[in-house]
């Protein structure tokens, strides 16, 4: 196995009585994509702030290219790219002068930079908004730019916090292949995402986070085979919550959600046999996904942040 660009042993943190980050051991390799993903209040976030030096562990270790954070945190950002959940461009220049503004906070050469610039518009499909100011781009172009912007070191490492929140489908899948794009480069990543279909789609392995404690941990596809029956069967309309009881034989396990009837099963077609009759009910066949894994593992309750 290649040394892991990054790594995190037994992270603990905590807020008063609250524990956020409970125990936690990550390792991310050269080129790979690692997912985080749990609800809110897992302790996602604070990971990564963590992993910026923001906010000071109350135990553990994280190291960065082989260097300690937060002790030598400034030196292991050179290498970094970030991206928040919430951007933070500066209103007041265009978008060529954040990349320029942000190419000197690490120190590169005016030459560097102005080469880069080009580039990196292109790479966020902004080349005709190089003079336009972020007030005047749509959400998806903003989170375009703030990819950009975390490239203009061309790090090694980038730490992704939730980067398409709020973008609307076309502007998430140009996003994915933006990262695919630099997963393909050698790139490392490190995405935290309330996506499951984002995280299916980009991550090699996925972590999954509740009440700040790693509770499942592997590929996406071998989280589902692990946890998951291979097949669902929705059921919704008029009389679905009856079959709740009444088709209880043909799965393993059965959840309710409002209106409609969960069926997890291994062998879908006796079931799917069954309810065919029943003319008032409408009947989805899937495969089981990352989504049933999620609400499997943490519960399908809404958590408060």
């Amino acid at each position: 196995m290649p040394t892991p660009i990054f790594r995190i042993s037994n992270l603990r943190k905590a807020f008063g009585d609250n524990t956020v980050v409970d125990d936690l051991s990550l390792e991310i390799q050269p080129g790979e994509c690692l997912g985080v993903i749990g609800p809110n209040g897992a302790g996602k976030t604070t990971t990564i702030r963590m992993c910026l030096g923001l906010v000071g562990p109350d135990g553990g270790q994280i190291e960065a290219f082989g260097l300690p954070i937060p002790q030598q945190v400034r030196e292991a950002k050179k290498r970094m790219g970030v991206v928040t959940q919430f951007d933070s461009l500066d209103p007041d220049f265009t978008c060529a002068e954040n990349l320029r503004v942000y190419g000197r906070y690490f120190g590169l050469p005016h030459k560097t930079i102005d080469e880069r610039i080009p580039k990196l518009l292109e790479f966020a499909a902004l080349q005709s908004k190089a003079n336009a100011r972020p007030g005047e781009l749509s959400g998806g172009m903003k989170r375009r730019l703030s990819l950009g912007r975390a490239l203009i070191n061309d790090p090694q490492l980038l730490l992704l916090d939730e980067p398409t929140t709020g973008l609307d489908p076309q502007a998430r899948h140009v996003m994915w292949e933006r990262l695919q794009n630099l997963l393909q480069q050698g790139k490392s990543i490190l995405l935290t995402t309330h996506f499951m279909d984002e995280a299916e789609r980009l991550c090699d392995r996925l972590l999954v986070l509740d009440h700040g404690r790693k509770i499942a941990e592997g590929t996406p596809r071998g989280l589902i085979n692990e946890h998951l029956e291979s097949d669902v069967v929705e059921v919704y309309g008029d009389g679905a919550l009856d079959t709740a009881a009444s088709h209880a034989q043909w799965a393993q396990r059965i959840e309710t959600r409002g209106e409609t009837v969960f069926f997890y099963t291994t062998d879908p077609d006796p079931l799917l046999q069954a309810l065919a009759p029943l003319k008032t009910l409408r009947v989805l066949h899937r495969p089981a996904n990352l989504e049933d894994l999620f609400l499997k593992l943490t519960g399908r309750q809404i958590r408060d942040d």
